[in-house]
């Protein structure tokens, strides 16, 4: 398999199998960082599991009530916040390059749909 970047409005993935260290990329148009590839795993993961529980909780909230929760790793932490269909996205690595990113709402789908199909082939 050959590098990956895939993108949208607001955000980006990548997948290099060949680099020697870093070969996950995530960010926005503005901004990007490397991913280890367990960071990069881990990544995907949690925020499958972070959108699942904003599907699963849906029938729970009223209309107008926010929520926010969280999922970590012991690499990475995440937090959804929002409502269950339309909800940022906040990432800080706990490693020791330490960054945080986050994403707008508007972002997050297109984001999730790429990081479950990233190395699928």
């Amino acid at each position: 398999m050959e590098r990956v970047i895939k993108s949208g409005l607001g955000w980006r993935i990548g997948w290099n199998p060949t680099a020697p260290e870093f070969k996950g990329l995530v960010g926005t148009d503005d901004w990007a960082f490397e991913l280890t590839e367990a960071e990069l795993n881990d990544f995907c993961r949690l925020l499958a599991q972070l959108a699942d529980t904003m599907r699963q909780i849906a029938t729970e909230l009223m209309d107008e009530e926010k929520i926010a929760c969280e999922a970590e790793s012991d690499l990475l932490w995440m937090e959804v916040e929002g409502y269950p269909h339309a909800y940022n996205l906040r990432l800080i690595l706990k490693t020791g390059r330490c960054a945080e990113g986050q994403w707008n709402d508007s972002a997050v789908p297109g984001l999730l749909q790429a990081s479950v199909m990233l190395k699928v082939f």
